[in-house]
C-alpha cells in the first residue's frame, strides 16, 4: 500500500485481490502484497467491480466517489484509489 498526499486530498493506492461469489461481503485482510476482499456478487456485468467500491468506501468511512478502479476491471486483481482516506487508522471499527 502506498499513501501519497497533495495539498487537497489524501490518497491511497491499494492492490486488492478479490474473491467473488463469496458468502458474505467483507475485507479479509492482507493477501500477500495486497489485501483480500471477499464479495458476494458474481464477476459479471460489472456487479463485483460495484460492490467492491461499496465495500471499500464503507470500510475506509469515504463517498463511494472517492474509490475508483484503476486497472484490473476484468480480473480478480485490482489496483484501487482511494481519495480523501487520512490513515490507514480511519478505517472503520467493525
Amino acid at each position: 500500500m502506498k499513501k501519497t498526499a497533495d495539498k487537497t486530498r489524501d490518497e491511497l493506492t491499494v492492490k486488492i485481490k478479490v474473491e467473488p461469489r463469496s458468502s458474505q461481503s467483507e475485507v479479509v485482510g492482507p493477501y500477500g502484497d495486497a489485501l483480500k476482499v471477499k464479495l458476494t456478487a458474481p464477476p459479471v456485468e460489472g456487479k463485483a467491480n460495484k460492490e467492491l467500491i461499496e465495500v471499500l468506501a464503507r470500510e475506509f468511512g469515504i463517498p463511494k466517489k472517492d474509490v475508483v478502479i484503476l486497472s484490473g476491471q476484468s480480473s480478480k486483481t485490482k489496483i484501487v484509489r482511494l481519495t480523501n482516506v487520512k490513515s490507514i487508522d480511519d478505517r472503520k471499527e467493525k
